[in-house]
């Protein structure tokens, strides 16, 4: 029995970071209508900058929010100049676009920081706390994501930014003629996703080490997660990657075993498509045509 627990709290302390990540993809796809599949790769480009900031003596505090601001900044502009023009491509050229981007900033992060495996350090003190059913970082972790989740929750329900972002994602034309820009309000969008998946890098780096690779599969993860609980959906994604991380744990240690882990996900993931495309929490759409 304490090894299942143990199981299950490991699961919801990994499920936070999995949660972060698809709360990025919700953000990019309500703004947008677009799947980001370069999420994973400018949280890692971020996490980096994180690490550099470190070793040139800069707090973790302060390298954690120049991070956030660095991640906020680069998706912003890179939405703004490049994403933004995508409006009018095929389908099969926006997946392509990123893609591209994908691969331009993977190959980016190796080249200046190389491939070489880091150590990235956790804020939180070591050790097992409640008699070793969890880390002192794993209990950081389920603690930034609960404040953050908090905050965006009041952002989007309370400030005019956020009022306005969740206009011009469920009615663009209506939200125009009310004098809002939709362009600047899915640049912000975008740094708002980008900033969450970089709060997730910092959180994910010290248990998994930092590489150019760290948030692939993690992204995969994110994806599941989004999926599970609903593309649209903001709560179905945090509910999502809290279950996709039990999940994961129970199936890995009494079913398939650790080497399928990442496809269990995968499984998740076909199988939402086929069988439940809105997900858990999301609603049927439907376009006139």
């Amino acid at each position: 029995m304490e090894a299942l627990v143990n199981q299950i709290v490991a699961g919801l302390t990994t499920g936070c970071a999995y949660a972060l990540i698809g709360l990025a993809l919700v953000i990019v796809y309500r703004t947008t209508s677009h799947v980001n599949f370069a999420q994973g790769e400018m949280a890692t480009l971020t996490t980096y900058v994180a690490w550099s900031l470190l070793q040139a003596g800069v707090p973790y505090w302060g390298a954690f929010a120049l991070a956030i601001v660095v991640a906020f900044i680069f998706a912003a502009s890179l939405e703004r100049w490049v994403i933004g023009r995508l409006g009018a491509s095929s389908p099969m050229a926006t997946v392509a676009a990123f893609i591209g981007l994908f691969m331009i900033l993977h190959s980016l992060t190796g080249y200046i920081w190389g491939h070489d495996v880091r150590e990235f350090p956790s804020p939180f003190p070591g050790g097992a706390l409640a008699g070793g059913l969890v880390s002192g970082h794993q209990v950081g972790v389920a603690a930034v994501t609960t404040v953050l989740l908090v905050l965006l929750w009041a952002f989007f329900r309370f400030t005019s930014v956020g009022l306005a972002i969740r206009a011009a994602a469920q009615n663009p034309g209506s939200a125009r003629l009310s004098g809002i820009s939709t362009k600047a309000m899915a640049a912000f969008g975008w740094g708002l996703a980008s900033a969450m998946g970089a709060v997730a890098g910092m959180m994910i780096a010290p248990q998994l080490y930092l590489d150019p690779n760290m948030m692939s599969g993690v992204l995969i993860y994110g994806f599941a997660a989004a999926l599970m609980g609903g593309i649209q959906s903001v709560p179905g994604a945090v509910i999502g990657g809290l279950a996709l991380g039990v999940l994961e744990n129970l199936l890995g240690a009494y079913v398939v075993g650790t080497q399928l882990k990442l496809t269990v996900a995968m499984v998740l993931i076909v199988g939402m498509l086929v069988w439940r495309p809105d997900g858990l929490m999301g609603r049927p759409s439907a376009k006139r045509v």
